[in-house]
């Protein structure tokens, strides 16, 4: 998740140990500001499925990226172990030969060793992505066996130089291999554990005669995974893409929102003059709910910055969400300051870690349903606050 995020490339080396704090339980309740009482790992819901996770639910983004190469097994397997309700693995991309593995972008240069092979130096290129030209390797020139051969690396080294230890020490996961993973881990801890893939540029990939639906829809119906109470979320930032989910598969589906001004690019493929301003209307609203059951909208979506970056008041996103029946998992919060709102900036040091409790609370306040976070061992302390407050 996350492309069209404006604060990727922020730098900085501040960290904090916040490791560990995985929440075994809480009580309580607080009353929200929309007056409604919610217990601490509250249920959407009473019965199983997507209205079965605790409110607020907490969402590894890419695994626990704040401490590892993001999608790597390594990461999906911290967020779980740290307590992660969902673990969004992964971001979905295609190979040459028709495999689905787990990127952050088709291009892998930033995410992967890729630079260090001398046998593909050929393949580096330069290509419009959704509109933007994009120089550097792409999974859909390497076959998956090629793919193999690379290992990930930590994307942002400038935010989190302790990441890097880690580099060379996964290879690229799969999405077969995470639905296996999945099961595994499943049975190890004797509970179901929840993922949240994402399509990525389905339109550039269709066009390439790569559609990723039908091959995703294929690997869900293969694994079971494929019915309305499957513990497998998808979403993507391409309306059509969860349109054409919804005639293939029974699962949770979500529709990712990026800047109000925005225009998904299968709207603008299509000549659909629509930005993401009217899809998050009553009206649009309304519409995504006759195909999903939620969307995942930048955190500015819900509550605007300023012009200094400091945040105002919450829009109406969160009550004409709920009254469409949608529910809310807004993305992403980090720890590091270049990432928080400006209030919530801390020190001088503008790559420490900031207030991020204080953007938690913040956020949470608004009755959002769940939130992605790099760090999901905060975010579980977050929730304790807030439930407990």
């Amino acid at each position: 998740m996350g492309t069209r995020e404006s604060n990727e490339q922020a730098g900085g080396t501040g960290r904090r140990a916040l490791l560990g704090a995985a929440v075994l339980g809480v009580g309580g309740t607080v009353l929200g500001p929309i007056g409604t009482a919610r217990a601490a790992g509250a249920r959407h819901g009473g019965g199983r499925g997507l209205k079965g996770l605790p409110v607020p639910t907490i969402v590894g983004h890419r695994g626990a990226s704040g401490y590892r190469p993001e999608h790597t097994l390594g990461a999906y397997q911290l967020a779980l172990d740290m307590g992660a309700d969902v673990v969004e693995a992964g971001d979905l991309v295609p190979t040459r030969d028709g495999h689905i593995v787990c990127r952050h972008e088709p291009e892998i240069g930033g995410t992967t060793d890729v630079a260090d092979h001398p046998e593909f130096a050929d393949r580096r290129t330069t290509k419009t992505l959704d509109g933007v030209p994009v120089t550097g390797w792409f999974t859909e020139d390497f076959t998956l066996a090629e793919l193999k051969r690379l290992r990930a690396v930590e994307r942002i080294p400038a935010n989190r130089p302790h990441n890097t230890l880690y580099d060379g020490r996964w290879e690229i996961p799969t999405f077969e291999e995470v639905l296996r993973w999945q099961d595994e881990q499943t049975r190890k801890r004797g509970k179901q554990v929840w993922i949240y893939p994402e399509t990525k540029h389905p339109t550039y990939f269709r066009g390439l005669g790569l559609g990723l639906e039908e091959r995703v829809a294929k690997l869900l119906r293969r694994y079971g995974k494929d019915r309305r109470n499957s513990p497998v979320i998808l979403q993507s930032f391409e309306p059509t893409s969860i349109r054409r989910f919804s005639r293939l598969v029974d699962n949770p589906l979500v529709v990712l929102l990026s800047n109000a001004n925005s225009r998904p690019w299968d709207f603008v493929e299509a000549g659909d003059p629509r930005t993401v301003a009217d899809l998050i209307t009553p009206e649009g609203l309304e519409e995504i709910a006759s195909y999903a059951q939620g969307i995942g909208p930048t955190l500015d979506l819900v509550i605007p910055r300023d012009r200094n970056g400091r945040l105002t008041e919450p829009t109406t996103l969160v009550r004409d969400a709920h009254r469409a029946g949608l529910i809310l998992h807004p993305y992403t919060l980090r720890n590091e300051n270049p990432f928080l709102p400006a209030d919530f900036r801390r020190g001088t040091d503008p790559d420490a870690y900031g207030d991020v409790f204080g953007a938690y609370r913040a956020y949470f306040a608004t009755g959002i349903d769940g939130v992605f976070t790099d760090h999901p061992d905060t975010g579980l302390l977050a929730r304790e606050d807030f439930v407990n407050d």
